[in-house]
């Protein structure tokens, strides 16, 4: 992919939109908002995922049948998905439909009046999802985990809301959270396939100059230093599930954010040769499930390492975690280490990126937050020129057991 295969346009109100050529007969396309979890107060909790899935139940145009009946009929699919900090609209159709999902996103983002007898059912549906999660400790815990690195902060919410926050919320406070929150600076369109940008453009113009406000909105920002924790929490689990993590770096710290995204994924990636791997599952056959994560948000990011084990096994698990941890901050990695290290991270940078859905959401949310694409040519550079030293440096800062927070159920 060359980068100026990729076209970028702002229209008259504000929205961006950004496109990829490849030929290809099906098209990906969406719209990113550059609204989430975090943009809640206090008494709206759960309000924004709830939006997102009330953005499918009718507009001013149309009955939520007509909006689901709209791609299905043509073989399409339409979703949508809410971050911490975005939420996400989007289809995939084929090419000769990319105008029919163009007005129907349009239309569903801009034009929708949360009906109060859809929120009524919608909020049962929202409720079975937050008894599912819950049946899930093995994600249930990176929730708790955010809880306790973002003690008493929007970020740190889970996305879902609680029963009782869900419970409260009625169309007029749908209405007015979208109204404070989504702005036309903060949306972008984001689009990939075998269509001429200059049709793009004309679409629209035609369905997207409805709009929100203009002027960017103002979010509080991160507050400093987490509490350092260790917390063990009582769940009917049979096995243990056991989390360490940190805070780390934003979106906008990229050399730092790349470094600790090569340390990652040799450490707990998702390479059955990571370090963690090996230790606890290959060779002592410890831990079914053993990784590492990284997530960036606009201020603020956070490191965590995750494994679910027997419950005699937890503190023998923990041992080898930081035994590794400990050994990466201790000692520097050799030239030919870090160049393998670099290779398969470049093979992975490569085969993801056959994931076209994935690909151009990636693109869209680039031009959210920096207003360009780096490409993966700049993104391989920066990867090639990071060294030993920035690595131990950052695994120092990040990773060093004595500063991670603890969680623990069982």
């Amino acid at each position: 992919m060359e980068k100026e295969d990729i076209h970028i346009h702002t229209l008259s109100n504000g929205i961006r939109l950004v496109h990829l050529n490849e030929r290809s007969d099906v098209a990906y396309l969406g719209f990113v908002v550059g609204t989430g979890t975090r943009d809640e107060n206090d008494s709206e909790q759960g309000m924004a995922h709830l939006v997102e899935h009330m953005l499918f139940k009718g507009t001013a145009h149309r009955k939520a049948w007509h909006i689901l009946n709209r791609l299905d009929s043509v073989g399409g699919e339409l979703n949508a998905y809410t971050t911490k900090e975005e939420t996400y609209v989007y289809a995939t159709v084929l090419k000769n439909d990319f105008e029919r999902a163009v007005e129907l996103m349009s239309d569903i983002l801009f034009h929708s009046t949360f009906p109060e007898s859809e929120l009524e059912k919608e909020v049962e549906v929202v409720l079975d999802e937050i008894n599912s999660y819950e049946d899930s400790p093995s994600e249930l815990i990176y929730d708790d985990m955010e809880n306790l690195l973002f003690e008493n902060q929007p970020i740190g919410r889970n996305i879902l809301g609680s029963k009782k926050s869900l419970l409260k919320h009625d169309s007029a406070a749908l209405r007015r959270f979208v109204d404070e929150n989504y702005r036309n600076s903060e949306i972008v369109f984001y689009s990939i396939g075998d269509v001429r940008f200059e049709k793009i453009v004309r679409w629209a113009e035609k369905y997207m100059l409805s709009h929100f406000r203009t002027e960017a909105k103002s979010r509080k920002p991160t507050e400093g230093n987490c509490r350092l924790q260790e917390k063990r929490m009582k769940k009917r689990t049979h096995q243990c599930h056991y989390m360490a993590g940190s805070r780390a770096y934003s979106l906008h710290q990229e050399r730092e954010r790349l470094t600790l995204y090569l340390l990652n994924n040799i450490l707990g990636g998702p390479g059955m040769n990571s370090c963690l791997n090996v230790s606890l599952r290959e060779r002592n056959g410890l831990a079914y499930t053993i990784e590492s994560n990284m997530v960036s948000y606009s201020d603020t990011g956070l490191w965590s390492v995750y494994f679910g084990c027997d419950k005699q096994n937890e503190q023998r698990c923990k041992d080898l975690m930081n035994k590794e941890l400990r050994r990466v901050c201790e000692t520097p990695f050799t030239m030919q280490q870090l160049q393998k290290m670099k290779r398969q991270i470049f093979g992975q940078m490569a085969i993801a990126a056959e994931n076209k859905e994935n690909l151009i959401q990636g693109i869209g949310k680039s031009i959210l937050y920096f207003d360009r694409y780096a490409g993966m040519k700049e993104t391989v550079e920066l990867l090639e020129s990071i060294s030993a030293d920035d690595i131990q440096r950052v695994a120092k800062e990040i990773i060093m057991p004595e500063r991670l927070t603890t969680l623990v159920y069982g």
